[in-house]
């Protein structure tokens, strides 16, 4: 690390604060698990922890590959202080700032509450001149980053202490997807054990196989909890008939398969939450549709009628099963708002006559609505994964278009949209489909984000620090 030096600006500090619905034990042990630091990462930003020793132990270290102006680099630091429960240190060893030292404090605040305050010194290169013209852009990028930070943290914690879960093992397919690789990472954080369901013949020590033989499939009878998530994805190539069939085969036999070998064991899971979709009620125009209304008629509504029959054998042996209907599942790191933000960002506006109602969720609620699932015995059966606020095509284009400070002019026709995509456009485009939560509502889940504003805000990294957060003044 560059020490500091007369030549030099002085160093700046940041710093933020966040209070915790936790002890000040269960706030660190949540940083100190495996995987807290790629939970933090900010979604908006290219950053991937490249290695990390899995420890916040004197000496150990982490390399972050990232990009800066396009330019790709790496940041190499290294612990440097280790007093849990109140404090972690980490410091630059090598990167894009002259030095850079964090210290992670945690002070008790009561038996069940506590504070976290981030406190960062930190040089940013060329001296005086480099603060002059690039201090503010990382004092800005310091904010929305700890905004997110410390917003994410807090309501992992608040589920630690909603819930009052025990450690389980939880089995977990799809695991690489974008939900399954940030349901597996919280999991880890509160504390449970999460087993990566593989295709494989056999599983390594944090892997399960569930399509292999039975002295290995019976593993599963150490397993709390099994998460369905995997499948192919639908929003891929054209639709061929035989690209149809692999979606079906995909879901429906595999998840058959899954069902009928769980039922079969000495000591099954209590809960089994396959994965569904919105696509069950088909285009419904305006009409208001929760878990009790009638399925649809077209080729995504037979599919997750069939996923959701092919989950009887596993119901009929005693095991709870949830059927979670996702609906548009919100993230930057992939899925659809992945691939709308680059039209967006060129002023792109409505599909179609932008009147279809989009059922969307922010990704966050899918893992807390997963937590509270498996923590709610009464919840069973379809459940719809959606925010409370369903809302128009045309509407969700000018809030996002408005959250990246661009105007939602150009809106795309149909007719492209079809030729562009084939019969996928009217399926996930196009169609209207306006869902309610009841099942999550009625029992008692609380969204982290019920606004379609607030997620966006919050993922694409324009919130501001909350909470009782400041800045300090440069030392």
């Amino acid at each position: 690390m560059t020490p500091f030096n007369a030549h030099a600006a002085d160093p700046e500090t940041f710093l933020a604060s966040v209070d915790l619905p936790v002890s000040i034990e269960k706030a660190f042990a949540y940083h100190d698990r495996p995987g807290c630091l790629t939970r933090l990462i900010p979604p908006w930003e290219s950053i991937e922890v490249e290695h990390s020793d899995g420890s916040l132990a004197v000496g150990s270290r982490v390399v972050v590959k990232m990009s800066l102006a396009g330019v790709p680099l790496r940041w190499h630091a290294r612990h440097t202080r280790y007093e849990p429960p109140e404090l972690f240190t980490d410091e630059q060893e090598s990167g894009p700032f002259t030095s850079w030292r964090h210290r992670h404090r945690f002070t008790s605040t009561g038996p069940n509450t506590s504070r976290l305050t981030d406190e960062i010194a930190y040089q940013v290169p060329l001296g005086k001149l480099g603060t002059l013209f690039g201090g503010s852009h990382v004092r800005s990028k310091l904010d929305a980053m700890f905004a997110y930070r410390h917003r994410i943290t807090c309501d992992d914690l608040t589920l630690t202490a909603r819930y009052h879960l025990a450690p389980l093992t939880i089995a977990v397919s799809g695991a690489t997807g974008l939900v399954g690789s940030a349901l597996c990472n919280l999991l880890g954080l509160l504390g449970h054990r999460v087993l990566q369901i593989t295709r494989d013949q056999h599983g390594s020590d944090n892997e399960i196989a569930a399509w292999s033989t039975a002295q290995e499939f019976e593993r599963f009878n150490s397993v709390d909890v099994v998460v369905h998530l995997a499948g192919k994805p639908i929003a891929g190539p054209r639709w061929t008939e035989a690209t149809k069939q692999q979606i079906r085969d995909s879901r429906v036999e595999k998840t058959r398969s899954l069902c009928e070998r769980l039922a079969q064991l000495s000591s099954p899971p209590q809960t089994l939450i396959c994965a569904s979709a919105t696509g069950f009620y088909g285009d419904r125009g305006d009409e208001m549709l929760d878990e009790s209304s009638a399925p649809g008629d077209d080729f995504l509504a037979a599919i997750c009628q069939q996923w959701e029959a092919a989950c009887r054998p596993a119901a009929d042996a005693g095991i709870r099963v949830l059927n979670a209907r996702f609906g548009m599942v919100l993230s930057p790191r992939g899925g659809a708002l992945q691939k709308m933000l680059g039209p967006a960002k060129m002023c792109g506006g409505a599909l179609g006559n932008g009147r279809q109602y989009w059922s969307w969720i922010a990704l966050d609620d899918v893992l807390g609505g997963i937590v509270h699932a498996i923590a709610t015995p009464q919840l069973t059966g379809p459940v719809n994964f959606v925010s409370p606020t369903p809302m128009s095509n045309r509407e969700f284009a000018k809030t996002l278009g408005e959250t990246l400070g661009r105007p939602a002019l150009f809106p795309a026709p149909a007719t492209a949209l079809r030729l562009a995509v084939g019969e996928m456009a009217d399926a996930l485009l196009l169609a209207s489909t306006r869902v309610i939560p009841n099942q999550l509502a009625s029992t008692g889940y609380e969204f982290r984000f019920p606004s379609l504003r607030d997620a966006l805000r919050y993922s694409l990294g324009k919130a501001g620090i909350e909470h009782s957060s400041q800045p300090a003044p440069s030392r």
